[in-house]
């Protein structure tokens, strides 16, 4: 729990301008928000979890019934919610939630989206549980995640520094190999896989993985 309120003090202390910030690799951002929206129809409803201030859901947003955006920070979502009322979205709306914790109720969503976030979150088995319930049978979980242990070996030393100085969120390094195991164990058939970084060191893996139905 402190772990939850210290990244939550993080993220909120750089809302706004996180919120300014250009987006570092348009080409992959935009490669998944395009194959995300083919994976969804206007009859779903959709959570996407670690929803910052709203970017990517208010990109689906036109696209589906009603989208869901769950953030730690309370500024994330203040920020999220001026975006959708000032684009008149009513498709979406923004809480605030930790990721284990995601708002709904089991089998309430027809897929489940985690863009930049899993490497943020330091209990994974406990939140892919949570995901896994929310979902309906045969319901998607829609993943995009660097992979730093397969980036600089430098960031193995400057992350946990950062961490420590209070520059940085909980952070952790693995491999999509290690990733990919940890969604399956949860219970997940994995559909797809594919790299969405384009930058030559970007190893960002993107997964669409199922709940049996």
């Amino acid at each position: 729990m402190l772990r939850t309120i210290d990244d939550a003090r993080f993220w909120d202390g750089i809302a706004r301008k996180y919120a300014t910030s250009r987006i570092k690799d348009m080409p992959g951002y935009q490669r998944s928000i395009e194959r995300t929206r083919k994976l969804l129809s206007n009859s779903d409803t959709v959570l996407e979890i670690g929803c910052g201030t709203g970017t990517t859901a208010l990109k689906l947003a036109p696209f589906v019934r009603r989208i869901v955006g769950s953030d730690v920070s309370t500024e994330m979502v203040a920020i999220a919610r001026e975006k959708a009322l000032a684009l008149g979205c009513q498709q979406a709306e923004f809480t605030v939630a930790a990721a284990e914790s995601s708002p709904g109720s089991d089998g309430s969503y027809d897929a489940v989206l985690a863009f930049n976030l899993l490497h943020l979150i330091s209990d994974r088995p406990s939140t892919l549980a949570r995901i896994h319930r929310l979902l309906k049978p045969g319901g998607l979980f829609v993943s995009k995640t660097p992979c730093l242990s397969e980036m600089n070996p430098l960031i193995r030393v400057a992350v946990p520094l950062m961490r420590f100085v209070g520059k940085a969120p909980f952070v952790s390094l693995f491999a999509a190999p290690a990733l990919e195991a940890e969604i399956a164990g949860a219970g997940f058939t994995i559909d797809e896989r594919e790299r969405h970084g384009t930058g030559p060191k970007d190893a960002r893996i993107f997964i669409v993985a199922r709940k049996p139905g």
